[in-house]
C-alpha cells in the first residue's frame, strides 16, 4: 500500500509450507463469470515467481482452469488452490467459478478462506449474485476488497465503476468503497481509447508504471496532481472516519496533517475488521511482460491489509456425540481440527481431499478421525471412523508438490482419504472432534437417469456415490414410487458437469429420460367390486369369493380396511389374506399405475370352500374386487403440491407471482424482507415446477432463490389429467 521495495521467493519448482499462522494468507476470489477471476490468479502468480509465464508452470500445464473439463466448457467448474508467496508470506489464492450452478464451490471457497476478492469487469459492472454474495460475507464479517478487470474494454471507466461500486457494496456507507489507486492512461489508440499503463498511489503519491512489464516508480507530473489530490482527501476521509483512534478526524479537520504511516496503519485496520473496502484495478501481463498492472499493489494488500488465520473466528466444534469444546482455535499445538472443503478424484492418485486446518497440524502418514457431516438426505452416509491419511502436498496445477505437514491456518490436499467426504472433519485418533458444516443450497432440479448398457449399469451405482461425496450440493434420490434414478442438481450446466464426470471419470454411460412425479390415485365417490377366483385343475383347486365396497376419505388417510362380514361368509382366517390382497394391488394402482390413497375398503360378504379356499386364493379374489370396483367408479389422478418460497428482489415480484399464477399456483402471501426483497410464499403443484430452478434464474436475472416442500396430494384438474394419460398412452 506504499513504496516500499518488494522480495518474493518463487514457488515455481517445489512446494511451500509455512512455520506459523501469522505468515498464511488465505484469500478467495469472487465474481461472475467472466469477470476475470482466473486471468488474475495467474496474473498474481506470475508476479509471484511461481509461474514462468503467464498461467504457466513448468510442465506446461495452467495453475488454476487445469481439468480438462473446464478447457472444455471454457470457464471454471471447480474450485481451485493456487498458493504462492510474496515478502515471505504464504497465499492461498482460491479461484472459484462465478456461474451460479457452481454456487457450493464458491461457498466452500468462502469457508476456506480468511478474506475475499470481489473481482469486477469494467465492462459488465456488479451483478445481482454478486450482491448477493457481498451479503453473505458482510453478515460474517469477511474481509474484502475489490478488484477492477477488464480495463482494456473500449468503454472502461474506472471512475465510473468505482462509483457503481460504492453504490452496490457500500450499503449505508459508501464512503467505504474507495480506491487505493488511480489508472494512469498512455497515448491513444487509434479508435480513441487510452490504454492504462499504469496507477497512481493515492496515499504514496507515487507514480507507478507498467509500460515496460516491469512496475517502475516515479513521481507523478503536474497533469496528475489535481486529480490525485481530490482522489486523495476522498479517501484520507474514509479511513479516518473507520479509525479507531477517534480523536482522528477532529485533528484532521482541524488542519492538522496526518504521516502517511499513520493512515496505511488504519487503512490496514479497517481492512482486516472488514469495515473499509478499497478498490484496486488489475489486468494480465502482456506477452513477455513479468507483471500484470496491479498485481503487485494487490499482493501488497493482501499481505499487508488481509488478516491472518488468527483473526478469525473458527466454526463451532463439538465432539461427534454433540457436546461443545473449546479450543485455541488456529493454534499449531492444539488438538487437530481439519475440514475437508472439496473432494476430487484424480485417475492416477484416487480420491484427493482438499483440507482446511483450523487447529493443531496436520502431519504425513498421521492416523485420524473421520466424522461424518449427517447429510443423509443428500446420499451422503453418517461415518465416524479412522483412516490414516496418505501423502500431504499443495496442488499446483496439475502437479501435487510434497509437503511433511500443514499447520493450523494452512491448505493442502491429502490423498486417499477413502471414506473422507465434502464437509467431513478430520481430528486426533483419540480426540475425535466435529465442526458446525457450512450451508450449502438445496438441489433443486431434477435429472433423471438410467444405464446406458448392461456393463454401464454394472458401474452406475459405484459412480454416482462417488460424485455425491464429492460434490454435497449434488443430492441421489432412488425414488421407491416412480423406480427412477434421480440426481438432484442446481441447474443445467451442474447437471452437465455430472454427467461429463460419470462419462470420463468413472467410465459410466447414462442416458437421460423425463423425470415422472409421484402420482396417486383414489376414488371420486363410492363403488362396489366382487371378487371371485375359482380355478379347478386336478387336485386342490382354488376358491375364493369376496364383496367390498370403496369410498373416498379425506386427504392424509391413507388405506382403511374395514371387516363386516357377518355369519363366517369368510372365514376369519382368510380376511388377512384379503386385506393383503387389497393392499397389494392399491399399492400398484386401479387406472394408470399409480398407487391408491385415502380411501376405506371395506368387506362386506364373500364365500368359501372348505378344501379348494386358500391365502393365496383370498389375496387375489380381493385384489380382482379392487379391481372391478375402480373400473365402476371415478377415479382421481392425485398430484403432489408443494409450499415454495420465493426469495425475490422487488423489482421482479411482479413478473415471479405471474409465473407462478401461470404454473397452477396459488399465492399464500407476501413479506417484505431486508435488503429489497420479497418472500413470496406459494402453492404450486410439483409436475410444473421441474425445471422451476432454471427458469426463476433467467426470470430474476440470477437473483431470486427459492425452496420448496412437499405439502400434500390434491386432485389433478380434469384437462391436465386427460393430457397426462394420453402421453402416457403415445409413450408406450
Amino acid at each position: 500500500m506504499g513504496d516500499k521495495a518488494h522480495t518474493h521467493t518463487g514457488a515455481a519448482g517445489r512446494a511451500t509450507a509455512a512455520d506459523h499462522p501469522t505468515s498464511v494468507r488465505n484469500v478467495v476470489l469472487v465474481g461472475h463469470s467472466g469477470s476475470g477471476k482466473t486471468t488474475l490468479v495467474e496474473a498474481l502468480a506470475l508476479t509471484a515467481g511461481a509461474v514462468n509465464r503467464a498461467g504457466r508452470v513448468e510442465d506446461g500445464g495452467c495453475v488454476s482452469d487445469y481439468d480438462d473439463m473446464e478447457h472444455r466448457q471454457r470457464r471454471s467448474v471447480q474450485l481451485s488452490l493456487v498458493p504462492v508467496e510474496w515478502d515471505g508470506i504464504k497465499i492461498n489464492l482460491l479461484d472459484t467459478p462465478g456461474y451460479a450452478d457452481f454456487v457450493g464451490e464458491l461457498r466452500a471457497g468462502l469457508r476456506a478462506a480468511d478474506a475475499a476478492l470481489f473481482v469486477v469487469s469494467a465492462s459488465d459492472g456488479v451483478d445481482g449474485a454478486t450482491r448477493m454474495v457481498w451479503e453473505e460475507c458482510a453478515a460474517v464479517g469477511m474481509p474484502r476488497a475489490i478488484v477492477i478487470t477488464h480495463l482494456e474494454a473500449a468503454r472502461a471507466d474506472f471512475e465510473e465503476m468505482t462509483r457503481i461500486c460504492a453504490e452496490a457494496f457500500g450499503g449505508d456507507d459508501p464512503d467505504a468503497v474507495l480506491p487505493l489507486y488511480l489508472p494512469l492512461h498512455g497515448p491513444p489508440a487509434p479508435d480513441g481509447h487510452a490504454p492504462v499503463t499504469g496507477l497512481v498511489g493515492l496515499l504514496s503519491r507515487k507514480l507507478f508504471d507498467y509500460a515496460s512489464g516491469e512496475r517502475v516508480a516515479s513521481e507523478p507530473g503536474e497533469a496528475e496532481l489535481p486529480q490525485l489530490d481530490e482522489a486523495r482527501s476522498l479517501l484520507i476521509e474514509g479511513i479516518i472516519s473507520e479509525s479507531e483512534d477517534e480523536t482522528l478526524m477532529e485533528r484532521y479537520l482541524g488542519g492538522e496533517q496526518v504521516d502517511v504511516k499513520t493512515l496505511v496503519e488504519d487503512l490496514e485496520r479497517a481492512v482486516a475488521r472488514g469495515v473499509f473496502f478499497p478498490v484496486l484495478a488489475a489486468a494480465p501481463a502482456a506477452d513477455g511482460a513479468r507483471q500484470g498492472l496491479g498485481t503487485v499493489e494487490l499482493l501488497e494488500l493482501i499481505t499487508r491489509g488481509f488478516p491472518t488465520p488468527l483473526e478469525r473466528a473458527a466454526p463451532r466444534v463439538t465432539t461427534p456425540e454433540g457436546a461443545g469444546r473449546e479450543l485455541r482455535m488456529c493454534d499449531p499445538e492444539e488438538s487437530l481440527v481439519a475440514e475437508v472443503v472439496k473432494t476430487s478424484s484424480d485417475p492416477y492418485v484416487g480420491r484427493i481431499s482438499m483440507v482446511r486446518v483450523f487447529s493443531g497440524t496436520l502431519r504425513a502418514d498421521q492416523a485420524v478421525h473421520v466424522s461424518g457431516h449427517g447429510m443423509t438426505d443428500r446420499g451422503h452416509e453418517d461415518h465416524d471412523v479412522d483412516e490414516r491419511i496418505g501423502a500431504l502436498s499443495t496442488p499446483f496445477g496439475k502437479q501435487q508438490r510434497p509437503v511433511s505437514h500443514v499447520i493450523a491456518g494452512d491448505l493442502a490436499c491429502v490423498a486417499k482419504l477413502t471414506r473422507a467426504e465434502t464437509g467431513d472433519t478430520l481430528s486426533a485418533k483419540d480426540d475425535p472432534l466435529l465442526m458446525a458444516p457450512w450451508e450449502m443450497p438445496d438441489p433443486l432440479l431434477p435429472l433423471a437417469i438410467e444405464a446406458h448398457s448392461k456393463p454401464d449399469e454394472d458401474k452406475l451405482s459405484q459412480g454416482l456415490a462417488r460424485l455425491v461425496a464429492e460434490d454435497p450440493t449434488m443430492r441421489l434420490e432412488h425414488n421407491q414410487d416412480t423406480h427412477q434414478v434421480v440426481l438432484w442438481c442446481l441447474g443445467e450446466a451442474h447437471a452437465d458437469v455430472a454427467l461429463e464426470r460419470l462419462r470420463s471419470r468413472y467410465g459410466v454411460q447414462v442416458d437421460v429420460v423425463p423425470h415422472r412425479v409421484a402420482l396417486r390415485e383414489t376414488f371420486g365417490g363410492r363403488a362396489a367390486g366382487r371378487g371371485r377366483h375359482v380355478k379347478q385343475s386336478g387336485g386342490h383347486g382354488q376358491y375364493a369369493i369376496c364383496e367390498i365396497e370403496v369410498e373416498p376419505l379425506p386427504g392424509g388417510s391413507g388405506i382403511e380396511f374395514v371387516d363386516k362380514v357377518v355369519g363366517g361368509a369368510v372365514p376369519r382366517q382368510f380376511i388377512p389374506s384379503v386385506e393383503k390382497g387389497v393392499r397389494a394391488q392399491a399399492a400398484k394402482g386401479v387406472a394408470a399405475g399409480h398407487p391408491l390413497i385415502d380411501v376405506r375398503i371395506t368387506l362386506l360378504d364373500g364365500k368359501a370352500h372348505s378344501v379348494d379356499s386358500s391365502d393365496a386364493a383370498f389375496q387375489t379374489a380381493g385384489a380382482l374386487a379392487l379391481r372391478e370396483a375402480a373400473a365402476e367408479a371415478r377415479i382421481h389422478l392425485l398430484e403432489p403440491v408443494a409450499e415454495v418460497g420465493v426469495l425475490v428482489g422487488d423489482d421482479y415480484v411482479g413478473a415471479v407471482m405471474s409465473d407462478l399464477s401461470g404454473r397452477r399456483g396459488k399465492v399464500l402471501g407476501t413479506e417484505q424482507t431486508s435488503g429489497g426483497r420479497t418472500l413470496i410464499r406459494a402453492e404450486v403443484p410439483e409436475i410444473e415446477i421441474g425445471r422451476y430452478a432454471v427458469d426463476l434464474r433467467s426470470l430474476s436475472h440470477g437473483t431470486a432463490r427459492f425452496d420448496r416442500r412437499y405439502a400434500r396430494h390434491e386432485p389433478m384438474p380434469a384437462q391436465v389429467a386427460d393430457r397426462l394419460r394420453e402421453e402416457v398412452r403415445v409413450a408406450s
